[in-house]
């Protein structure tokens, strides 16, 4: 029997949770080869409690460096210099990372720097433009270049890989963890406390990204009024990001029309709820863009690129910008034409089956030997 391994799961964002907790619980399953350690940042703070409880987990290290409009800099500088005590304090054998937050690459940066292996869950989304998504593209590049192991996707994300001459031994395709964590949430959670979940039609709206501060936030919220005012029956869903930059003009534009009903973010159950209750949903994230498809619901990306191109090439997803009137037109073309609605909102699923969690510990049992076979690719159906 092969001495136990330590692994060290790192996280500190809502998102990262959501894509996490399912690695957490299948190490947790392995207890007779993984020591299994949890660390947080939190640099989201409420918004990442809420993922905590829901998936039960309880953090083994919490930083909490979270401040009132922190900075990159802060984050950045904060989360490296305390990393140091931890991993001297536990000594992993491997730290496990995710996507594409300024925690991932930070404390990978750390790992680096104690000669710790990484593994980086979401590995190899590219958008091929630094400054879009801002600063998440290079935190993943980075992250990637720091990386033993890399968990990709798809086959997209393999070949971006490839691309930048990373170790073909080195890449597993796993599918995406965030299609675990909701099928999940969607089976264990059966009623939600939103009132409007099964309304007969409404759209979700997310939006928050940097990026997008200032005149774009301005052009998606008129857009969004607009479309309010000449569809009175379809209820638009927004839970606010706490974002000083998102509240002020989302509440300012937005908070006096009726049938625009604005929420602090939502906890992730309710939330699961909602995506699967929408109609379609109008977003700038990402995690938004693989779960929506995989419950067949039609996605208009508030940016100009996308660093997840496969929804896009099946026509699931469609990214518009943030032009006040593109915005407008996209959301009236869903609500009016049929055809086109129906189009969109194939149920295609290019991004998972459930199963990724479980590809990604049989990748780390294969990197310490504790199987001698390769782990097989996830290939979509």
């Amino acid at each position: 029997m092969k001495e136990k391994k330590k692994v060290l799961i790192v996280f500190g964002t809502r998102p990262e949770a959501i894509k996490m907790a399912p690695v957490v619980r299948e190490f947790k399953k392995h207890s007779e080869e993984f020591i299994t350690k949890v660390y947080v940042t939190a640099q989201h703070r409420e918004m990442l409690d809420d993922v905590l409880e829901v998936f039960s987990i309880k953090p083994d290290h919490d930083i909490n460096v979270m401040q009132k409009n922190q900075s990159l800099f802060y984050i950045t500088s904060e989360v490296l210099k305390r990393s140091e005590g931890i991993l001297d304090k536990e000594k992993p054998d491997m730290v496990l990372v995710h996507g594409d937050t300024t925690t991932t690459f930070t404390v990978a940066l750390a790992a680096f720097y104690k000669k710790i292996p990484v593994g980086h869950v979401e590995a190899g989304l590219r958008s091929y433009d630094k400054y879009q998504p801002f600063p998440e593209e290079i935190n993943r590049v980075l992250g990637d270049s720091l990386a033993a192991l890399h968990f990709a996707p798809t086959g997209t994300c393999k070949k971006a890989l490839l691309k930048e001459n990373t170790d073909k031994s080195s890449i597993y395709i796993t599918g995406n963890t965030v299609i675990d964590a909701l099928h999940t949430v969607l089976k264990e959670i059966k009623s939600s406390s939103i009132y409007f979940v099964g309304s007969p039609k409404c759209i979700l709206v997310t939006a928050h990204r940097r990026e997008n501060f200032g005149k774009p936030f301005s052009n998606i919220f008129n857009a969004i009024k607009r479309v309010a005012e000449r569809y009175p029956k379809v209820n638009i869903i927004y839970p606010v990001h706490m974002s000083p930059n998102v509240q002020e003009p989302a509440n300012r534009i937005l908070g006096n029309t009726r049938n625009v009903i604005l929420f602090p973010p939502l906890n992730y159950s309710d939330f699961s709820k909602l995506i699967e209750a929408s109609c379609f949903v109008v977003t700038d994230s990402g995690g938004l863009q693989e779960e929506a498809p995989s419950l067949g619901k039609p996605v208009l990306v508030l940016r100009n690129v996308t660093e997840r191109p496969e929804a896009v090439s099946s026509g699931t997803v469609r990214i518009i910008g943030t032009d006040e009137e593109r915005v407008f037109k996209e959301m009236c073309n869903l609500l009016d034409n049929k055809k086109h609605y129906d189009k969109m909102a194939k149920a295609v699923n290019p991004y998972g089956d459930g199963k990724a969690a479980y590809r990604t510990l049989q990748a780390v049992r294969h990197y310490f030997g504790f199987r001698k076979d390769r782990p097989k690719d996830f290939t979509p159906k």
